[in-house]
């Protein structure tokens, strides 16, 4: 059998075009990404071309089994063993199902490139071990996956960045970089997920000139807010932060957080921007909020970083801000963005070989793992499970 996979992958990687599923589950815990992508030629001649995507919402069995160790310090061990191998067997099963819906062959798919589900996330900056360097953490074993699906699978993509020096994360730069380089403008590919990062493309950049960063909270605060105090899921358009009022006592202490004030590149998540840290800030304030002040003093922080982060560039001649994730759908940040930005910026939502806004994560994971199977080793990420 492994003689026989071995054979398949190097024939795998010879293909002039590969059909690979990639999978993406996000800090929002809102469910997961597939996206059926079909990849052609490495590197620079990278092409991606999105066949289907769809969203498997996550039901609450999962999201508390998950939140049991969710940017926790301290959690059951024993728990958190048993879980790695069960989200893996889980997400193999929701491939499964929907490879049927879809009425696609397990045959004619070449990969599976499974993100996991990030449980913790821990640079150095941010911990207070000195013998420790940068750490990540995801579950969802990839070899549960190969064995669910008898697809092979490339997974645990962020922890060769590690090998390599960085933080773990966001690997949106590679991708970004093969995929969306222009010669004509500037483009800023911003990732409005539970974190918000940036790519930052100059025009006829090479891959040494791409900066990529996260730049601090996009949707994480505002979701888990809403969650909490009222029963939803998340500000649908922003229309609760619209009725509120940006309370500035609040905003300016949220935005002396010292992540905010470290130099690009850098990775936070949920581990810092958490409610904890909210209801410290606003136990501070000693004016009453409404949940529409607290919702509109969010969405003002996200709003702020991102314009922040973006005067640093220094970017010079037409400059696209391209939209990703679920904070693309935001009217209030969009509205925001566009108003504000000087004239040199078009912002636009990302549309581009079919993938788009919701799909674009997932379709990355998917041509980083047509890169460790089929390119030149310069942006090989991600360990290979052979189905058994």
């Amino acid at each position: 059998m492994g003689l026989k996979q071995i054979n398949r992958l190097h024939a795998i990687s010879r293909k002039p075009a590969r059909i690979i599923l990639g999978l993406m589950s996000g800090t929002s815990l809102d469910g997961l990404d597939m996206a059926l992508c079909e990849v052609s030629g490495s590197g620079a001649d990278t092409q991606c071309k999105l066949l289907k995507f769809t969203t498997i919402a996550y039901d609450n069995d999962f999201k508390d089994k998950v939140r049991e160790v969710f940017a926790k310090d301290t959690v059951n061990f024993e728990y958190l063993t048993l879980l790695n191998p069960w989200i893996g067997h889980y997400h193999g099963q929701l491939i499964n199902q929907t490879l049927s819906q879809w009425q696609v062959r397990h045959e004619d798919i070449d990969l599976i490139a499974s993100h996991g589900q990030t449980v913790f996330h821990c640079p150095h900056h941010q911990h207070a071990h000195e013998d420790f360097g940068n750490g990540t953490l995801q579950l969802g074993d990839g070899d549960q996956v190969a064995t669910q699906t008898q697809i092979i699978t490339v997974s645990d993509f962020r922890q060769k960045h590690i090998a390599k020096g960085g933080e773990g994360a966001p690997l949106a730069q590679y991708g970004d970089y093969l995929l969306y380089q222009s010669e004509r403008v500037n483009r800023v590919l911003l990732n409005l997920g539970g974190i918000a990062n940036f790519t930052v493309l100059p025009r006829n950049a090479t891959v040494e000139d791409v900066q990529c960063s996260d730049i601090g909270p996009g949707n994480t605060l505002m979701d888990a807010y809403c969650q909490r105090y009222l029963g939803q899921a998340y500000d649908e358009g922003g229309k609760l932060a619209k009725q509120g009022r940006v309370c500035n006592s609040l905003l300016e202490s949220l935005k002396a957080i010292p992540f905010f004030h470290f130099d690009t590149p850098k990775t936070t998540g949920p581990e810092v921007f958490s409610l904890t840290m909210l209801e410290q800030k606003q136990a501070l304030c000693s004016e009453p909020l409404s949940h529409q002040d607290v919702l509109a003093t969010l969405n003002e922080l996200t709003v702020w970083c991102v314009l922040e982060h973006l005067s640093a560039l220094q970017l010079n001649g037409p400059t696209q801000l391209i939209l990703s994730g679920g904070g693309a759908h935001n009217a209030l940040l969009v509205e925001k963005f566009k108003s504000r930005l000087p004239a040199c910026y078009e912002v636009t939502e990302l549309l581009q070989d079919g993938v788009c806004v919701d799909s674009k994560e997932a379709a990355l994971f998917a041509v980083l793992a047509n890169e460790c199977v089929a390119g030149s080793g310069l942006f090989s990420f991600g360990k290979i499970s052979l189905p058994g």
